[in-house]
This record gives structure tokens, sequence and C-alpha cells, in this order.
């Protein structure tokens, strides 16, 4: 598979992950646990939006964009402009994905100041994800071209889905996965501090942070499967396909904060998800009857998301907003069944 990713460009961008969540995990454990403030998380926001711009005009120019050469300057463009489609609709995606976590936070009462780590681990299992998916995609579709219309279809039917979905409210104390968990587990019903597990009567058993942490390694399964055909409607180009993917997910943390206490405001952009992935999976559908140009894409894709935020702000939710967790293991919340087992 054709790609512009040369063995300098992957090292550069192989160093600047590390560098990053190096300079995440030093900030994380020096800080410790404490709740993150509304300026933290929009200061950090801002931050990684801007590095990821950065790190687009460096690609830019690398190829040629300031160049003589009209065909470097065709591919530098072209390429940018597949970066910033991809890190759009991924960005977009995560916001969706963020949106899951603030609902298991909720519902399972995790404190503000244990939540950092814990979102710390999730974007580390997301990045993992994501580029195992990636290699294994771009290995599929080099191989078989046909796959592009499943990745359509799946993309379709998500969308189609997600619309649907939009606007009811999720039940977790239903969930599978969940309650795959609580049968396989003893699980302590307070909190003990950052701790996975504690001891009590003399056994270790695990805190309600271990079941939110793997519940959040699930979501990022969901999630990975969602976005991976997502990126590759817009570029097959492996080096694009990851970078964007990966330089929308390291903001994840701070945006999550960001977001966390004006999400109700925007209570219609699941719908503008669902409109933008069947765009995209139409696309993919169409690729060898007419080749949708990138710039359309994207321009869509802005459209879609800004009309939708602004009727977020003008149109109030039915509900009233998402219902408060109930903190499912906690003795006082209990009910019969749960104290029993």
């Amino acid at each position: 598979m054709v790609s512009i990713g040369t063995p300098l460009l992957w090292s550069l961008f192989a160093l600047f992950v590390a560098v990053a969540l190096a300079v995440d995990f030093f900030a994380l454990n020096r800080q410790g646990a404490h709740k993150v403030s509304m300026r933290e998380a929009a200061i950090w926001t801002v931050i990684w939006v801007a590095v990821s711009f950065v790190f687009v005009a460096f690609l830019w120019w690398e190829l040629g964009g300031t160049g003589d050469d009209a065909g470097a300057r065709a591919l530098a463009n072209d390429k940018a402009l597949e970066f910033i489609t991809g890190y759009l609709v991924e960005k977009a995606l995560a916001v969706d994905n963020i949106f899951v976590f603030l609902m298991l936070f909720t519902y399972f009462a995790v404190p503000a100041e244990f939540q950092k780590r814990v979102l710390m681990i999730g974007i580390l299992g997301a990045l993992l994800l994501r580029a195992i998916l990636i290699l294994i995609g771009a290995w599929m579709i080099a191989k078989f071209h046909w796959i592009l219309y499943v990745f359509g279809a799946f993309l379709v039917f998500t969308g189609v889905k997600m619309w649907w979905a939009a606007g009811q409210e999720p039940d977790l104390e239903d969930n599978p996965a969940l309650q795959w968990i609580k049968r396989r587990m003893r699980i302590a019903p307070d909190y003990d501090g950052e701790k996975f597990f504690t001891q009590i009567d003399g056994a270790r058993i695990a805190t309600p942070l271990l079941v939110v942490v793997l519940l959040i390694g699930i979501v990022d399964v969901i999630f990975a499967v969602d976005s991976i055909p997502a990126i590759f409607a817009i570029t097959v180009d492996p080096f694009i396909v990851l970078t964007s993917n990966v330089f929308a997910i390291l903001g994840l943390r701070a945006m999550y904060f960001l977001l966390a206490s004006v999400h109700e405001r925007f209570h219609l952009l699941p719908y503008g998800l669902a409109i933008v992935l069947v765009l995209i999976g139409t696309k993919m559908l169409l690729i060898d009857v007419y080749k949708i140009p990138v710039a359309w894409s994207l321009a869509a894709t802005v459209l879609v998301l800004a009309v939708t935020m602004l009727l977020s702000v003008y149109v109030p939710p039915k509900d009233g907003g998402q219902p408060r967790g109930a903190y499912p293991f906690s003795r006082r919340k209990q009910r019969p069944e749960q104290r029993e087992q």
C-alpha cells in the first residue's frame, strides 16, 4: 500500500508520541489525585489542538508544500487535507466516546480526583487498539479491495443505529458486560483511593474503580471498531490514518474535563455524528463509481457538526438532561439481591 510515511516521518512521530505520553504521566504523578478545573482542561485542550495543527503544517512543509514542484505541492495539499478531515472526524467520534465515559463515571459515582488516572488508562488502551486495527485494516484493504464496501456498509449501519439510539436513556444496570463482571468477581462497596484492589475481612477484592477501567476498555474496543472504517473512508494511507487517530486521542482526557460540565448543551450531537457516519459510509460505497473529493467530506463534516451543535444550544433536551448515577456498589444504594452477593 502506497504511503507517504518515510522512516524519518515514522521515527519523528513515534518519538513525539513517546514524549507526549511521558509528559502526561509525569504531570499525572506529580499532581496526584485532584479535580481538574475547567481552566486547566481548556488550556490543555487548546495545546493538543495546536500541536496537531503544528504537526500537519510540518507534514505539509516536509512534503514540499512550499516548493516549486507543482506535483509535490499538490501531494502536500492533499495529504494535509486528508489529515485535517480524518482528525476532525475522529475528534467528533471521540466526543461521543467522552459522553460514554461521562455516563460510566456518573453511574459509578467516580470521585472527580480519581478520573484522571482512569482516563489515562483508557487513552493508552485506545491508542494500542487503534494501532492494531489500523495495521489489520491496511493489510485487508491492500489484499482485498472489496473490504472497502464492507467498511462502507458497516458505517452506514452504525450511523443509522446511532440515530435511533440518540436521545434514549442508556441502561447500564442490565448491560451484559457489567453483569458478566459482577458474576465473576467480588466488588467492594466503596472506593479505596485510586486502588484497583482492596482488603476486606482478609480477602483481596476488586474496587469499583477496577470495574470502571474494565468497562472503559470494552468501550475502547467498540469505538475503535467504529472509528477505523471511518478514517479509511477518507484515506487509505496508513501514515495519515494512524497519525490523525493518535492526535485526536491524545487530547481526549483534557477534552473530557472540558465537556463534562457542558455535555447537556450538545445533546443533539449524536444525531450529527450519525449523519457524518452515513455520509462517509456512502462515500466509501461509491468509491469505484465516483470518488468524492476529500474537501467535500471535510466541508460536509464541519457543516453537519456545526449545525447540530448550534441547534443543541437553542433546542432544549426533552428530558432536561441525562439522569444522575446510582453508584451500584455502595452499601447505601444496593438493592437486597446485591447485598446478598
